[in-house]
């Protein structure tokens, strides 16, 4: 499938989103515009609603309450080649166990409709450094490698939004370091790169722009460097 250069400079928005899971409401009220080259740090202890928060903007989750956008349109409604833009990796890897991850790539190079998938699959692979074990079935592999597998199908179709939830999960140090790379070096291309982590100075040393969730909530969103850490509770951890 062609790219959609109709959307080349659209943004993701979530305008008053609440979510609920019966009576627990795991957003609330969230309202958060992404626009593209920027590096957003999403931050936050467990339970906060970063997680949801991801899924709602990779549209693998519905709002309860108000609007999922892509550009002026409704998350959902869009086209399968605008929704393309989106690249997400979830703390559950949705790669197939019985295939290699050179099978699960060229799966989702299909999916897609890459015209160069099979240069973009060698491509991710070789960023990845899955090479020597690409051709062996995902689940004999360590989470380490499964993790690396599932970054690089989400960077195979170039997404402009690249949406990531606890990244270096698994990841050893040296693959952490070419994600760490990756992660700055996207948005200074124009890509948009919206991530979690537990680790806070990490997270912080890679984004300029934090959003400081809580019990559904968001309490701080602007410039990192801005940020009154101490009255986030975040004081110290830099």
């Amino acid at each position: 499938m062609p790219p959609d250069t109709s959307h080349a400079k659209k943004t993701l928005e979530l305008r008053n989103v609440s979510k609920y899971f019966g009576d627990l409401a795991a957003l609330r009220g969230v309202n958060l515009r992404i626009e593209p080259g920027e590096s957003i740090f999403i931050y936050g202890p467990n339970g906060a609603g970063k997680t949801t928060l991801l899924r709602i903007l990779s549209t693998l989750a519905r709002p309860t309450e108000g609007q999922a956008l892509f550009g002026s349109e409704e998350i959902h409604s869009v086209s399968t080649a605008a929704k393309s833009r989106i690249g997400f990796v979830s703390h559950a890897t949705f790669l197939y166990g019985e295939l290699t991850a050179r099978e699960n790539l060229k799966l989702a190079s299909t999916l897609f409709g890459l015209a160069d998938g099979k240069k973009r699959i060698e491509a991710v692979l070789d960023l990845f450094s899955l090479q020597d074990r690409a051709d062996e079935p995902v689940r004999r592999l360590s989470r380490g490698l499964q993790q690396r597998a599932t970054l690089a199908r989400a960077l195979l179709h170039n997404p402009d939004f690249l949406l990531l939830d606890e990244p270096f999960t698994g990841l050893d140090a040296a693959s952490a370091g070419k994600l760490e790379s990756l992660l700055r070096r996207l948005p200074e291309e124009g890509k948009a790169v919206v991530f979690s982590t537990h680790g806070f100075d990490q997270g912080a040393s890679l984004a300029r722009r934090l959003v400081a969730m809580e019990v559904g909530r968001v309490r701080y969103d602007g410039p990192l460097a801005l940020a009154p850490l101490e009255s986030l509770g975040i004081g110290g951890r830099r």
